[in-house]
């Protein structure tokens, strides 16, 4: 079983409009509700591809309900999120369908009491005892420690089972420090995160600073892999255009199943492309296109990188 962490879920909010304008009414042609957070995408995604998951996280308020009720009709992800007292966030994509282009408006989360996140490290490291690799993705809310990444990774190593990490800013940065098996930042966090601007300087860099692998996201130019086993660049065959929401979050889920299927660093490369591209052709976050993906998969460029003297 894979297990997949989002500390600041949300119910995604997808609303397609014809032309989006600035001080103007506009007549929304769709609706589309989904649970969301960086790691329930991932979760959706695995699941289509055949995996075991469970999500865990909070939830609370009638929003929490809401995407608790629609995770039960998700097919192959179980529900093992904590309940606290404030209310889940609400994000919300407005989507322009004549250019494609999305605007994103996210909602801080609940505020966690202590006790609330001491109840969530408890259930967390019990799921651990039955998880072939988890994923700590996202944001976190308010009132959880801005270490809490690297707790939970040093309780995943004690309990040998490998960590991505996926966050931004200081829990990044904490993060790293634990020592994870993989981080997979976009170029900006991960100059944040070094102050190099060069992607290649940048990820080793970050090694340096503890983490295992790194595989930074290069948006529409594919990601480049820093690993003990190599060093590689892998892009895609062609640019798609869409909705790039949770396009990075399919991309930790193909490097995930990569790993726990014992698939070669190439070969997580091309899986983590292409399900990116894909879901960009996808409608939301969380989805994708696979005949586009099985198209795709084949095609993504992987070569390798000269070591740095």
């Amino acid at each position: 079983m894979i297990l997949t962490v989002t500390l600041n879920t949300a119910l995604d909010i997808t609303y397609r409009v014809p032309g989006l304008r600035p001080h103007a009414s506009h007549r929304v042609t769709e609706v589309t509700e989904r649970p969301g957070g960086k790691g329930l995408n991932v979760a959706r995604v695995l699941a289509a591809l055949g995996h075991e998951v469970t999500v865990t996280g909070f939830a609370g308020g009638a929003t929490g309900r809401a995407l608790q009720d629609q995770l039960t009709h998700t097919p192959g992800v179980v529900d093992a999120l904590v309940p606290v007292t404030g209310s889940t966030r609400r994000t919300i994509a407005v989507v322009d369908t004549a250019t494609g282009d999305t605007t994103q408006l996210n909602e801080p989360g609940p505020s966690i009491a202590p006790t609330e996140w001491s109840a969530f490290q408890e259930a967390y490291e019990d799921l651990l005892r039955s998880s072939s690799a988890v994923a700590l993705c996202g944001s976190l809310p308010p009132g959880v420690p801005v270490g809490a990444y690297a707790q939970l990774i040093r309780a995943a190593r004690a309990s040998a089972v490998p960590v991505l990490l996926d966050t931004s800013g200081e829990p990044l940065r904490r993060g790293v420090a634990a020592r994870p098996d993989m981080v997979k930042p976009n170029a900006d966090e991960l100059a944040e995160l070094t102050g190099a601007h060069e992607p290649s300087q940048a990820t080793r860099d970050a090694r340096r600073r503890g983490a295992h692998a790194v595989v930074a996201s290069l948006g529409a130019e594919g990601l480049l892999a820093r690993t003990p086993e190599g060093d590689w660049r892998a892009t895609p065959p062609r640019r798609v255009h869409g909705n790039p929401t949770g396009a990075g979050d399919s991309a930790v889920a193909g490097l995930l199943s990569g790993l726990v299927e014992h698939l070669p660093w190439p070969d997580r490369l091309a899986r983590a492309v292409a399900l990116s591209a894909a879901t960009v052709l996808a409608p939301v976050a969380g989805e994708f296109d696979r005949p586009a993906y099985e198209e795709l998969v084949g095609r993504v460029s992987v070569t390798g990188v000269a070591a740095a003297a």
